[in-house]
């Protein structure tokens, strides 16, 4: 491999592979969320989990040991209450140990905050948290590559509680105006708010036209079909193309836990050790199901 060179994209894992790996992120979120005295957002950490195995360990040109390599793809995650589910889908890739974040997660100093900050946490592109703010900075980091000549992807991953904001559409338009190809969001799209159904409180549909309105390029898919994820990102087009491109995952907040699918209750939460036990069977007989 040449000094500073990525990957092969033809070193990425199967379909079944990232299957178990996608099980596995959600075994060690729920164990952390057992552990962790505090609150974690493990409804919306678990709707997002097959969408960050995809990314993470298929889809983006990224390299643990070499994270400032001005070829990588460049990742920023909207949705920033989901940063346990990308510290262990980074973890896992082999960006740092799955260990330090069990021992600091949610502690002051740590580089494992409940929000991503790059300050604290080398190989995190962008601080977010503040919803609605993550696709404006994608925009400006692609449209910035453009005018350098760079070749890179720039993805965002979003919620789409959070596409209720006004940032996100203005920032759309902006993307489609400045033909930014090299663009791709990815919406976790579990129809849940913090405290209710989406559709309770904003009318979102219909939601694949309204980004169609905007100029993107549309994908929907199932974002819990490990093949259809693939699919999707395989099928994007180049980087030098000129229209962005929006992958609509159409995912269940609190996947493979009976409990805590489509309950609101479970938007964030911590585990009993009861609990635990409880979620952790849940998902094995759910994993089980999926696979007979």
């Amino acid at each position: 491999m040449e000094q500073n060179a990525l990957p092969a994209q033809d070193e990425r894992p199967t379909v079944a592979e990232l299957e178990d790996r996608a099980f596995e992120l959600r075994t060690k979120l729920l164990q952390l969320c057992g552990t962790y005295e505090g609150a974690v957002h493990i409804g919306g950490d678990l709707s997002a989990a097959d969408i960050f195995t995809a990314l993470f360990h298929y889809g983006l040109h990224v390299d643990p040991t070499d994270i400032r390599n001005p070829e990588r793809d460049r990742f920023l995650l909207s949705k920033g209450h989901a940063a346990v589910c990308m510290y262990i889908a980074m973890a896992m890739r082999g960006f740092f140990s799955y260990e330090g974040i069990v021992e600091t997660y949610g502690q002051l100093d740590s580089a494992y905050g409940m929000h991503p900050c790059k300050v604290q946490l080398p190989g995190v592109e962008a601080s977010t948290g503040s919803l609605g703010h993550g696709l404006p900075i994608a925009v400006g980091m692609a449209l910035s590559a453009r005018h350098r000549g760079e070749t890179h992807r720039v993805v965002c991953l979003l919620g789409d509680g959070e596409t209720g904001e006004g940032s996100v559409w203005e920032a759309a338009m902006a993307a489609n105006s400045n033909r930014l190809g090299n663009l791709v969001a990815f919406i976790d799209r579990n129809r849940q708010l913090m405290t209710s159904f989406a559709e309770e409180r904003i009318s979102f549909e219909p939601y694949p036209d309204k980004w169609r309105a905007f100029g993107w390029n549309v994908v929907e898919i199932n974002g819990h079909d490990m093949g259809e994820l693939v699919g999707a990102i395989d099928a994007l087009p180049g980087a030098d193309s000129d229209k962005p491109t929006v992958v609509i995952c159409e995912t269940v907040k609190g996947k493979g836990v009976d409990f805590m699918e489509h309950n609101l209750a479970w938007h964030a939460g911590s585990l009993s050790p009861k609990d635990l036990e409880r979620a952790l069977a849940s998902l094995e007989a759910n994993r089980e199901k999926e696979m007979a």
